[in-house]
């Protein structure tokens, strides 16, 4: 039976509260970094102290925040660039909902969540689901950016509402009470996740 271990590093970055991350797989040696932007030093500092190799550059969705040190770190690292089908920047790798990123013995499940844009995505690797400007703690991404739409958004937030109460939200920006959260305190606490319909939605999103 093999054991997997799962490193994290959840890295503060930029003047956007943005949150870039670092998944590993101890056994492989191998690693992602789901949305680079700024402050690259601390993200290869972590990966060397860890003695990871990266693998992939994995993109949430592809607004400027998210991806800002996409091409430096490919340069450094030689690592893949994965987005969304739907994205119209440059990549190595496109993927689709219920994809699976093998990253040494962890899966990398992608779940095709659109709504705050057309190429959002959420990523579940073990127990923690990392959920790009999909899902907040406390809140939900905005729908009034180009690709934005309440209507979707509201049908990915249904869907992540599904999945098991245990699993950890890792969001993409540190905009709520703590720093990350599970699926089951979201939908206890969440305004955006207790709406009981659609139109209780879109009134509250503003549409």
């Amino acid at each position: 039976m093999v054991v997997i271990i799962m490193i994290l590093k959840q890295i503060k970055v930029g003047r956007m509260a943005n949150f870039t991350y670092i998944v590993g797989d101890e056994a492989s040696g191998l690693a992602a970094v789901i949305d680079p932007s700024w402050d690259l030093e601390i993200v290869m500092d972590e990966l060397k102290r860890n003695g990871l190799k990266l693998e992939y550059i994995i993109n949430t969705h592809t607004h400027f925040d998210h991806v800002l040190g996409n091409e430096q770190l490919k340069v450094l690292t030689g690592a893949r660039i994965v987005m969304h089908k739907n994205s119209l920047l440059e990549k190595d790798i496109t993927v689709d909902d219920n994809d699976i990123i093998a990253l040494g013995n962890l899966r990398i499940k992608v779940f095709y969540t659109p709504g705050h844009s057309k190429d959002s995505i959420c990523l579940l690797v073990e127990n923690k689901l990392f959920t790009g400007d999909t899902l907040f703690v406390g809140s939900c991404g905005r729908v009034d950016l180009p690709g934005g739409d309440a209507n979707e958004l509201y049908e990915s937030l249904r869907r992540l509402a599904l999945l098991d109460d245990s699993i950890e939200v890792y969001p993409g920006h540190d905009y709520g009470y703590e720093r990350y959260s599970t699926i089951g305190r979201e939908k206890r606490s969440n305004p955006v996740m207790k709406v009981k319909s659609r139109d209780e939605f879109l009134a509250m999103v503003g549409v």
